[in-house]
């Protein structure tokens, strides 16, 4: 594992209550404590494909706070960005499952730490030095960390990196679905690179009546990102290049939108939190180390169906060796 400082990633880190079994948070008697947070899992998820990226974060000055750090850290990560907070507590979200798997949320997160992230943190030299930097949509739904993300996007794209975007959409945290679809469509101005479910772009006002439609909306617009991967479960994921997207051969200068898509992998499915953080990583993983926009799309749907074959989201992160293996057991 190297430290790579030409990635960052920004955004929240948070603690996951998973529940000991299927059901709504009436029925579950208990819960275990696992670190979460969309852009995290992104930022270990890198660490543990072999490329450490800086990451921008902020917790609370509390227990769950300190528990945070000492994981990232363990991660390989650097506390260099990770902020103690002592005015607000560490955010927290309760998961629940059903029986595929499938989970939603419930957060305490009024005022928490990460909804306090400040603009201007991330220095001018600091971006001067990066490629690509890493965002999501939870820290563009409230407080002073929404103009912290607006200026983290604007800046990275005025100092040359390629910005990816997760809008990650969680309508409890946001005050009405128009202010959601305002307000990343807005952000997705300043991006690069769009990763998103068919229901997120939907959300945000895109139409298709597939999701490589969708992806073929995101891209075909004026201004804004030249290449989206839309996932689909278990399904598997699609990806549209447009002429600007610079990624393999045949893609840069090309006249027409490249589509790509990969079909899903069988797996036993346990717990999908965190699968399409770990597709993220395996997206910038891959588009950072030259690959092919086929091979990203493979590559990063192995890396979510390996993730939703464990429990937790960060703790459910494969290696690259892992990676390798379960690609050659179904080549």
């Amino acid at each position: 594992m190297s430290t790579d400082p030409s990635i960052l990633v920004a955004g929240e880190t948070l603690i996951d209550f998973l529940p000991e079994r299927p059901g709504s948070l009436t029925a579950v008697d208990s819960f275990d404590r696992r670190p979460g947070g969309a852009p995290a899992n992104v930022a270990v998820g890198l660490a543990r494909l072999g490329t450490t990226p800086l990451f921008w974060t902020r917790v609370g000055d509390d227990p769950f706070g300190h528990y945070l750090r000492e994981t990232l850290t363990d991660a390989g990560l650097s506390d260099r960005y990770i902020e103690f907070d002592p005015a607000a507590k560490t955010t927290l979200a309760f998961v629940t499952h059903d029986s595929d798997g499938d989970r939603e949320f419930t957060f305490y997160r009024d005022g928490t730490a990460d909804t306090r992230l400040e603009p201007g943190r991330i220095d001018d030299e600091t971006l001067a030095a990066l490629e690509w930097v890493h965002v999501g949509g939870v820290t563009l739904a409230s407080g002073p960390a929404r103009a912290a993300t607006r200026d983290l996007i604007d800046r990275a794209g005025e100092a040359g990196c390629t910005v990816s975007f997760d809008p990650n959409a969680r309508p409890e945290l946001w005050h009405a679905e128009e202010t959601f679809a305002s307000v990343c469509r807005d952000a997705l101005e300043g991006v690069d690179v769009c990763k998103a479910t068919a229901g997120e772009l939907e959300a945000l006002g895109f139409t298709g009546a597939t999701p490589t439609e969708l992806g073929q909306a995101v891209v075909a617009g004026s201004a804004g990102p030249h290449t989206a991967f839309v996932t689909r479960g278990s399904e598997g994921a699609v990806a549209v290049a447009g002429p600007d997207a610079p990624w393999g051969s045949g893609h840069a200068g090309a006249s027409s939108l490249a589509v790509v898509e990969t079909d899903g992998y069988t797996v036993e499915t346990v717990d999908t939190t965190g699968a399409g953080d770990a597709f993220v990583a395996g997206i910038i993983t891959a588009l950072q180390g030259g690959k092919s926009v086929s091979e990203t799309l493979a590559s990063s749907s192995a890396i979510a169906a390996i993730t939703t074959t464990e429990t937790g989201a960060m703790t459910a992160l494969p290696d690259r060796e892992t990676v390798r293996a379960f690609r050659r057991e179904r080549s």
